[in-house]
């Protein structure tokens, strides 16, 4: 039996009661040349969601507006302005959101990643091992300190490195395992910790999606040595740009900051007047997060935990939407994943299920619909000229020597599973749409069963 009509029930049960993302892409707009609803709007009908809107992001308040006003007043527009700022109080306000001892505060979720690695004493001749299928912000931070990133293929069900084949990526260069919760779910951490204990690695946490999704009753970021975040305007929690570095160890922290600050230590000694100065005890980038940026931070201080909640009951219920529907398969969450925080709602499109029709095609009826599913990243890192870019830099064949980068150079053509993620990803950008409305997740799944209804029409239709 064809599966609509299996669904017919589930539609008719469907309560009467992303953003389709508009930052990240365009709505196609078709020419409507029919009132009926049954007609995809890509030829020619009624939208599912006709004139519906959703909610508005990045997310604003008024209290945003107001701390703004008073950082400009104030004058103290650094954090170096004053040790009791916005920017100090912002780092105590997070690192009790996530649950650790410590975070330093940065410009970028970039920056945080490339702190790391300056603070945990990586650079030329090192490795790290990492995501293919990742924001080229995870790598650049790597190149930054001049260590070789070394990609790891995927588990193709979550999307998330597969601890196998990070283990067989380790040699003796490999200094560090950079895993990326990827979407807003958790990373297999146990797996992942457990490799990097035997063989006596660092792990820094790429957290830059996943604010507040937790793993074994601890949130992401806080389990390795080092986590990292972002407030870039698509984040969960966004500020236009902004990262943090969180972690227990002291110590290690100390050298965080001390590198954010340009190699200026937090420990203090008096100049001849009597003014108190940093010490410059090492080098290191200026990656300080400013005053303004803070303040955008403290003004949603009070809906984060909220927000997060909603998102968790919407994905929830959308995936409880699509359970059995065999056309769309949501992202797999490992076992001991407590939450999700849900950047990206991650569905593999299986084409052949609807008559083969290619992804694009379907997302682009999708979309007429007014339902922003999204193919996300069209190709996984190990596809992109950087690649080439780096194999003609002298530091990487002097300092890693010619044998090395060419056989870099030949690993990168092989992470199959990377290339059948980024070929079937039809995601729902979520940080916007999932706090809509029980009624708007509903219309996700009309347009889904739709479009799936209406596939035979499709096979004419130009991309």
């Amino acid at each position: 039996m064809e599966y609509d009509k299996s669904r017919r029930s589930f539609i008719g049960k469907v309560s009467a009661g992303t953003i389709a993302y508009m930052a990240a892409y365009t709505m196609p707009v078709f020419a409507r040349t029919t009132n009926d609803p049954d007609t995809l709007a890509i030829l020619g009908g009624t939208p599912v969601r006709d004139r519906m809107k959703w909610p508005e992001w990045p997310y604003r308040n008024q209290q945003i507006i107001d701390n703004l006003t008073e950082t400009t007043n104030s004058g103290i527009w650094s954090r170096v302005d004053s040790p009791h700022g916005r920017v100090a109080s912002w780092e105590d306000d997070f690192k009790a959101l996530i649950g650790t001892n410590y975070c330093v505060a940065t410009g970028s979720g970039t920056q945080a990643i490339s702190t790391c690695m300056f603070a945990l004493g990586i650079g030329p001749g090192d490795e790290v091992i990492t995501s293919p299928y990742t924001d080229m912000g995870t790598v650049s931070a790597i190149l930054t300190c001049q260590a070789l990133p070394v990609f790891a293929d995927l588990d193709p069900d979550t999307y998330q490195l597969d601890p196998k084949e990070v283990e067989l990526k380790i040699t003796s260069r490999t200094k560090a395992i950079l895993p990326v919760h990827i979407l807003g779910a958790p990373c297999d951490m146990g797996s992942i910790m457990a490799i990097a204990k035997r063989h006596g690695l660092f792990v820094v946490e790429d957290a830059a999606q996943a604010h507040l999704a937790t793993f074994r009753g601890q949130h992401v970021g806080t389990i390795g040595n080092l986590g990292c975040f972002s407030f870039q305007a698509s984040k969960q929690i966004p500020c236009g740009e902004g990262g943090a570095v969180a972690g227990n160890d002291e110590k290690l922290m100390d050298t965080v900051y001390t590198v954010m600050n340009h190699g200026t230590a937090r420990t203090a000694k008096k100049d001849w007047k009597g003014r108190v100065l940093g010490e410059h005890v090492t080098i290191g980038p200026k990656y300080r997060m400013n005053e303004f940026q803070a303040a955008v931070l403290q003004g949603q201080l009070s809906t984060i935990r909220k927000r997060f909640d909603k998102r968790m009951e919407n994905g929830s219920y959308l995936t409880g939407l699509l359970k059995g529907f065999p056309g769309l398969t949501v992202q797999k969450k490992y076992e001991g994943t407590d939450s999700v925080a849900h950047y990206l709602f991650g569905m593999r499109y299986n084409k052949e299920y609807f008559d083969n029709i290619p992804r694009d095609l379907f997302l682009k009826a999708i979309n007429a619909e007014g339902v922003g599913l999204t193919g996300y990243i069209s190709n996984g890192l190990h596809r992109e000229p950087w690649v080439d870019n780096i194999m003609e830099r002298k530091v990487y064949n002097t300092m890693i020597g010619k044998q090395r980068m060419k056989e870099w150079r030949e690993s990168m053509r092989n992470f199959p599973m990377c290339d059948k993620v980024c070929a079937e990803m039809a995601g729902l950008y979520a940080v916007g749409t999932l706090l809509g409305t029980k009624r708007d997740m509903d219309t996700i799944a009309e347009a889904v069963m739709k479009v799936y209804k209406n596939r035979d029409k499709l096979s004419k239709v130009k991309i």
